[in-house]
């Protein structure tokens, strides 16, 4: 136990030398537009209607954590995969190199569909979004959605198909006019602000099971761990022994990014609409944009509304499909590997792309709850594999030994475990 602690104390004061030493370049700055545009997608379009229905006093609660939160967790899974001692190890082969090949495969597998299910909301949103533009800001019929959901769909992989240099400058070019509409746009609601919402205080009860069940969408809306194994690759790649410590760096202010930006958007979207047409939107499924677009009087929010929500979609949509394709291209190889079998990276990768349009099409034509897929598909294996699975890792894997003992630790299983439960309590209820 004392070694442990000196371990830490060492790594602690090591972090803050080499952190020092290591200046903001520009590509931090892409990574961390990238990180951000990962997780301000389908999940923070609808964090204003399940977190707004219970009021503006748990909402405030939800912000205070949030932060902690998402930082913390995302910062255990980089330092995990930052763990590897083989170059260019991606998640998956890092799961097999500490944990053996029979657990590699199950925590492949779990990764897979723990962020495969929100590539398919991202079918669902965009389809849905653009539908509700066509139809409510332009005053056309709703095409054929077969066509309309394919035709986006195949707009969104085409530029993951051009590589991984021109994803991150599409992300890059998309993020800062969103950063910049996001920001407006939850200025320009502050007169419609009905501030009659904080004199609603609910009891105790009522209070933290609010915050309690809200967990599981509050962590997704801010999860970017589909591309933090791929940002994690990058960094070894570029500073070796530091690529953590300047994941800490990159990590933290893409944090304070998210939440100054997507909480005062949340109170924001919150404080102007009823409990009622927040149930509404939901109903309706639609993004709050979209539905604050069918809403309100101002040109401005009928016609960047659904903007908004369609770019903040695609942007989210590079990140999850790159974890995805990552996830489902190490659980064949490592299939075909335990059998003995080849296959050339081209015919796979063939593979995984008709896979995941057809699939991604599909569930787009048929339309589901996006919220019903974010609670019991998307949450609780995010939870698993985000919060949980990092923090087992740091006390089993010896290379992660000097990370051991911290509170930190503690409050990211807690959440994830509140959450997890809170998914459970919802399917059963």
């Amino acid at each position: 136990m004392q070694k442990d602690a000196i371990s830490t104390q060492e790594v602690t004061q090591d972090d803050v030398a080499t952190t020092k030493s290591l200046p903001w370049t520009r590509q931090d700055t892409t990574w961390m537009l990238s990180l951000f545009g990962t997780a301000v997608g389908a999940g923070i379009l609808f964090l204003p209607i399940n977190a707004g229905m219970g009021g503006f006093w748990p909402l405030v609660l939800m912000a205070a954590i949030i932060g902690p939160m998402t930082y913390l967790a995302h910062r255990g899974l980089s330092r995990f995969v930052c763990s590897s001692q083989r170059p260019g190890s991606d998640i998956t082969d890092v799961v097999e190199e500490h944990f053996g090949v029979g657990a590699g495969k199950a925590i492949t597998m779990l990764y897979f569909f723990a962020i495969y299910p929100i590539v398919l909301i991202y079918g669902v949103g965009i389809t849905n979004t653009v539908d509700s533009f066509i139809v409510n800001q332009l005053g056309m019929a709703s095409p054929p959605r077969f066509l309309l959901s394919g035709a986006l769909i195949i707009a969104m992989m085409s530029v993951m198909v051009a590589g991984e240099k021109f994803m991150l400058k599409v992300t890059q070019l998309l993020v800062y006019p969103l950063v910049a509409i996001l920001a407006f746009m939850s200025f320009y609601l502050i007169p419609d602000w009905k501030m009659d919402a904080l004199n609603v205080v609910p009891s105790t009860g009522a209070f933290l099971g609010t915050v309690w069940l809200t967990i599981p969408v509050l962590i997704f809306a801010f999860n970017h761990s589909p591309a933090i194994s791929q940002f994690s690759v990058a960094l070894k790649r570029e500073h070796g022994q530091n690529a953590a410590r300047k994941a800490d760096s990159i990590l933290r202010n893409t944090t304070m990014m998210l939440v100054g930006f997507v909480m005062l958007f949340v109170f924001s979207c919150v404080l102007s609409l009823s409990p009622a047409q927040l149930a509404e939107a939901k109903a309706n499924n639609l993004p709050i944009l979209s539905y604050l677009a069918n809403v309100h009087d101002s040109g401005f929010v009928s016609y960047f509304g659904p903007i908004i929500a369609f770019v903040a979609i695609i942007s989210s949509f590079f990140g999850h499909y790159m974890g995805a394709t990552e996830g489902m291209k190490g659980i064949i190889s490592k299939q075909l590997r335990s059998s003995n079998k080849e296959i050339s990276d081209k015919k796979l990768n063939k593979f995984i792309l008709g896979f995941m349009f057809f699939t991604i099409w599909a569930v787009a034509v048929i339309n589901p709850s996006i919220l019903g897929m974010i609670e019991a598909l998307g949450g609780p294996i995010i939870a698993a594999i985000l919060y949980l699975m990092p923090m087992y890792a740091i006390h089993k894997v010896p290379a992660l030994a000097p990370y051991r003992g911290r509170v930190s630790n503690i409050f990211v299983v807690i959440a994830g475990l509140l959450s997890m439960t809170a998914i459970l309590f919802g399917l059963m209820s």
